[in-house]
């Protein structure tokens, strides 16, 4: 397994490429990078990276909670259709293969059964875009009250019979309603992203890296059990002071989680 870190988790103070160089001399392998808005920005974080030598590997689509593919307004959804195409192109620029989404919102307004109806028609709307670009389209676990258990996700996502519609899995997410050695053993092989962050379930707080209720052991032994060897990547908060030690601090959390078990 390889180590990441989200581009929002790198210090704000420090220019792009000491960010990047931050990372890497962390230990961290690749980053995943938000959805910028212009296709100059993202050459630009592009060229970076390559010259520091760390992957861009994954973006994290922008759209889907404020325009969600399963909103029952059609402008809405339509706006979120664009939405996700417009994240895969910037996949594209970048030179990663993979787009972090949010298959969904269940709402007061909006019922599991229509997420379900209309996740599905705003999916199939977006592949012929991931087809011609060659960018798979990865449906994360997020606390959207949709895709509630492994068996639902693993058949949902399946139910696309492509290679280009697979798991964005999230270990910190699960612990919520799930466990998530459980829910990888399920997912197995469609699992092509890994987020990694902590939970006490006691709190229900999100909590640092090796501090809470994820038994890392059992999960890394999971990921190697179904052949994971791509990245686990951070989503965390940094600490308030001393960003650089925050970095290099995540990029020992991570090492401790890929070698333990």
């Amino acid at each position: 397994m390889k180590k990441g870190i989200c581009f929002s988790c790198l210090p704000g103070s420090l220019p792009l490429r000491e960010r990047l160089e931050l990372a890497k001399e962390s230990g961290i392998e690749g980053v995943e990078i938000p959805q910028f808005e212009t296709r100059e920005e993202v050459e630009e974080v592009a060229q970076v990276a390559a010259d520091v030598g760390i992957e861009i590997h994954s973006v994290m689509g922008g759209t889907h909670w404020q325009l969600p593919l399963s909103s029952t307004d059609e402008e809405v959804r339509s706006q979120g259709v664009e939405g996700v195409k417009r994240a895969l192109h910037v996949a594209k620029w970048s030179g990663a293969d993979v787009v972090l989404v949010v298959p969904g919102v269940v709402t007061d307004d909006v019922s599991y059964a229509a997420a379900n109806e209309l996740s599905r028609k705003s999916l199939e709307e977006i592949l012929p875009t991931a087809e011609e670009l060659g960018v798979a389209i990865l449906l994360e676990n997020v606390w959207n009250k949709f895709l509630l258990s492994p068996l639902e996700m693993r058949d949902f996502i399946d139910s696309f019979n492509t290679p280009l519609i697979q798991a964005y899995f999230d270990v910190g997410n699960i612990l919520l309603y799930g466990y998530p050695h459980q829910w990888i053993e399920i997912l197995g092989e469609r699992i092509k992203r890994v987020h990694v962050k902590d939970f006490d379930v006691n709190t229900r707080q999100f909590v640092a890296l090796l501090t809470g209720s994820v038994d890392w052991p059992r999960v890394a032994n999971a990921l190697r059990g179904v052949g994971y060897e791509s990245y686990i990547t951070a989503e965390v908060a940094g600490y308030k002071y001393a960003p650089q030690t925050f970095v290099r601090h995540v990029g020992l959390a991570l090492e401790a989680i890929v070698t333990c078990g």
